[in-house]
C-alpha cells in the first residue's frame, strides 16, 4: 500500500509540474503577408478597411496577429521580389491587391494560401479554376470588371444620348485587359458607338492619350487605366479632361476625389474588409481550394456636378437620381 501512495504521490507531482511548463508555451501568432504595387499612401483606405474587417473577427494587430505589408510604390518590377520575401518569411497567408500583385503571389508559391482582392476577372487570368472551385491556394474577392465596364459605357450613352464616338483608355499590359475590351465591344455594338482604343502605360502617355481622342473627334472617354500611372498622376488625368471638355467616367472613386465627372464600379473598400473573412476561415482550416471566389455586393455611382458645369455638361435628371452620391 505504501508502494502504491508513493507512486501515486510522484505522479500527481509529475503532472503539477508539467501543466506550468504547458501553460508557459506560447501559442503561434499567425503572420499575414499584404502585397501591395502602389505606396502606403495610396492604400492607406483598402488596409484600414482589412484591418476593420479583421477586428469584427476578433483579431487585433500586434496583439493575436501579425501583419507584413510590402507596398512596391509603383513600380511593378519590384512585386516578385517582395512576393519572395514575404514567401521567406513563411507568412501564413498572402493578401494580394489587385491583378500584377496576384501573378507576383502565384509566381512565388504554390502552397501558401493566396487571398486575392480587386482583380476583374479571375478566371480570365489564370488565377483560379472557376469561381465556385477555385481549385488551387488562390481564392478571394472579384471586381466584376469585364461586366461592369460595359455597364460603364451605357451610362455614358445616357449622359452624351448622341455619343457615337468613344476613346478607350486602357492599360494593355494589365491582366484581365483582353476580357475587359471584348465586353466593351459587344455593349458598343448594341448602343451603336465606335470605339477608339488608346493604350497608356506611362506618364508620358497621357497627354498623348487626350491629343488623339481629340484628333478622332471622341465625344467621351471610357477610362480603364489600371496601375501606379493612375494614383501618382491622378490630377493630370482630371485637368486634361476638362481642357479637353470631354465627358470622362472611371472605374473608382480614386479620380473623383481629385475632381473627376462620374465613376461607376465596385466598392473596393468593402471588398478589403470581406477579404477578413477568408484570412479566418483559412486560419481555422479551410483550404483555399474549397472557398468560393465572392462577387461584389456593394456598387457606387457617383456624379461629380462642378465638373460636368467645367466642361458646359448638364446631366440628364434620370442619371442624377440614380446617383450614390452626387457632388456639388
Amino acid at each position: 500500500m505504501k508502494k502504491k501512495i508513493t507512486v501515486l504521490t510522484l505522479c500527481a507531482m509529475l503532472y503539477a509540474l508539467c501543466l506550468p511548463a504547458q501553460a508557459q508555451q506560447p501559442k503561434k501568432v499567425p503572420r499575414i503577408g499584404c502585397l501591395y504595387a502602389g505606396s502606403p499612401s495610396t492604400q492607406s483606405d483598402r488596409i484600414e478597411a482589412f484591418r476593420h474587417g479583421l477586428r469584427e473577427l476578433g483579431y487585433v494587430e500586434g496583439k493575436n496577429i501579425i501583419i507584413e505589408y510590402r507596398h512596391a510604390e509603383g513600380k511593378l518590377d519590384r512585386l516578385p521580389a517582395l512576393a519572395a520575401e514575404l514567401v521567406r518569411l513563411k507568412v501564413d497567408i498572402i493578401i494580394t491587391g489587385g491583378a500584377p500583385a496576384t501573378v507576383a503571389a502565384k509566381e512565388a508559391t504554390s502552397t501558401i494560401p493566396i487571398v486575392m482582392t480587386q482583380v476583374g476577372d479571375p478566371v480570365g487570368t489564370g488565377f483560379v479554376a472557376s469561381l465556385a472551385r477555385p481549385g488551387g491556394n488562390i481564392t478571394g474577392l472579384s471586381t466584376l470588371g469585364p461586366e461592369l465596364s460595359g455597364k460603364r459605357l451605357e451610362l455614358l450613352k445616357e449622359i452624351v444620348p448622341k455619343l457615337s464616338r468613344v476613346a478607350v483608355f486602357g492599360t494593355s499590359t494589365q491582366p484581365g485587359n483582353a476580357q475587359v475590351l471584348k465586353e466593351i465591344e459587344l455593349a458598343a455594338k448594341a448602343l451603336g458607338v465606335k470605339l477608339q482604343y488608346i493604350d497608356v502605360l506611362s506618364p508620358k502617355d497621357i497627354e498623348t492619350a487626350f491629343r488623339a481622342a481629340t484628333k478622332e473627334r471622341a465625344e467621351a472617354v471610357l477610362f480603364l487605366v489600371s496601375g501606379p500611372v493612375v494614383g501618382a498622376h491622378r490630377t493630370q488625368f482630371v485637368e486634361l479632361a476638362v481642357k479637353s471638355r470631354l465627358p470622362v467616367i472611371y472605374p473608382t472613386p480614386t479620380l473623383m476625389e481629385a475632381g473627376g465627372l462620374m465613376s461607376y464600379g465596385v466598392n473596393n473598400t468593402d471588398l478589403d474588409r470581406r477579404a477578413a473573412t477568408y484570412v479566418d476561415k483559412i486560419l481555422k482550416g479551410t483550404k483555399p481550394a474549397d472557398l468560393p471566389v465572392e462577387q461584389p455586393k456593394k456598387f457606387e455611382f457617383i456624379i461629380n456636378l462642378k465638373a460636368a458645369k467645367q466642361i458646359g455638361l448638364t446631366i440628364p435628371p434620370n442619371v442624377l437620381v440614380r446617383a450614390d452620391r452626387v457632388i456639388k
